[in-house]
């Protein structure tokens, strides 16, 4: 399973970087302006940088909500830069720009998926990658990693080759149940890619290990 941040802080994508496991990153318009970004130009000056970064894809989400504007949009985005995901969203309008986008060979994130129904619509219109939003499927009651484990399931009985990319991870075990589920990605943000690194009983092997080694070589 691949390893996206989700994020659209530079110094954290920097930082993912240079631990060697991230091999994308997804943005949206909640996460710019988290940073402050609320300009198109400084959006894009932002995944630019990014782009310049992370070699893998770089998923950047539309703002416009009818067809006509998800397109324009959709087509400025994929000049930006040399491996960018259009984002799109599962309603009838993101369904149809996704058809649309594809035909040209422009490579669609399908977002805001919270249904099978919704990612079979999306991989017969395109989609590179769907995303199941899991975390807030977890806030309404619902188990939200049952979908994706339904999406693999319905994927891989049709041979469908839309990519699985597990979204709105909230904690380190999300992860891992991603994985186990069989979703291709898991899009995290920076806490819990760090949450992923840290277990209690590596830090404590560690300081022993020095602990030892001092009393050693006293």
């Amino acid at each position: 399973m691949e390893l996206f941040l989700d994020t659209a802080n530079i110094d954290e994508v920097r930082q993912g970087a240079r631990m060697g496991v991230v091999t994308g990153v997804t943005t949206n318009p909640s996460l710019a302006a988290k940073e402050g970004i609320g300009r198109l130009e400084a959006y894009r000056r932002s995944v630019e940088e990014i782009a310049g970064i992370i070699d893998g894809p770089i998923s950047v989400e539309v703002i416009s909500t009818d067809v006509e504007g998800m397109i324009t949009e959709g087509r400025d985005i994929a000049t930006w830069i040399p491996n960018p995901w259009v984002k799109l969203p599962s309603t009838q309008a993101g369904i149809e720009a996704m058809s649309v986008l594809t035909s040209h060979d422009i490579r669609v994130n399908q977002t805001l998926c919270f249904s099978v129904n919704q990612a079979l619509l999306g991989a017969r219109a395109g989609a590179t990658a769907v995303s199941p939003f899991v975390g807030r499927l977890d806030d309404i009651g619902q188990q939200g990693m049952d979908l994706v484990e339904d999406i693999v399931q319905v994927y891989r009985t049709h041979n469908i080759r839309t990519k699985v990319l597990a979204a709105s991870i909230r904690h380190a075990h999300h992860c891992v149940m991603a994985a186990k589920a069989g979703a291709h990605i898991a899009t995290v943000p920076f806490s819990v890619l760090m949450q992923m690194v840290k277990h209690p009983l590596t830090d404590a092997g560690q300081s022993r290990f020095s602990q030892d080694w001092r009393k050693a070589s006293s």
